[in-house]
């Protein structure tokens, strides 16, 4: 009898940026892609339009946690980029309550695109929150 796998019903996503670990964050929203395509009618032949595919568009990721001391490594890498933004390698591992990897997404050139701070007031005692976007240019294959 073939072992079913559980679901990744809880889940933290592990984000490391050219191997420096930028910890964990609770939620993460945006990975995917679209093909982009172009339709194209075909004189005298009044059955179909044709469907071309032309390119691939990757979204921008959105990370959220609350702030803990790996907030630091996040500032420490968008510090680090005064000089100029190269771009990196990332890689976000979705992992379970016991540190399992239920799926690995390797990306290629990586830039930040926003960071955004807790606001932090004693009027409204909320938990404190980071989000980090970051935008790619593709997924790298597993071996790479």
């Amino acid at each position: 009898m073939a072992q079913q796998q559980d679901p990744a019903v809880s889940v933290c996503f592990m984000v490391e940026i050219d191997n420096i670990s930028l910890g964990a964050f609770n939620s993460c929203e945006g990975l995917g892609c679209e093909v982009v395509m172009e339709q194209r009618e075909e004189g005298g032949n009044n059955g179909y339009v044709w469907q071309l595919p032309t390119r691939i568009k990757y979204s921008t990721i959105k990370l959220t946690r609350p702030i803990t001391r790996d907030t630091e490594q996040v500032t420490r890498w968008l510090a680090g980029m005064v000089g100029g933004i190269p771009r990196k390698t990332a890689h976000i591992s979705a992992m379970t309550v016991d540190g399992t990897v239920v799926a690995r997404w390797s990306l290629m050139d990586v830039v930040p695109v926003r960071w955004t701070g807790p606001s932090l007031s004693p009027e409204t005692p909320k938990v404190a929150t980071e989000t980090l976007e970051i935008a790619h240019h593709g997924f790298l294959n597993a071996g790479r």
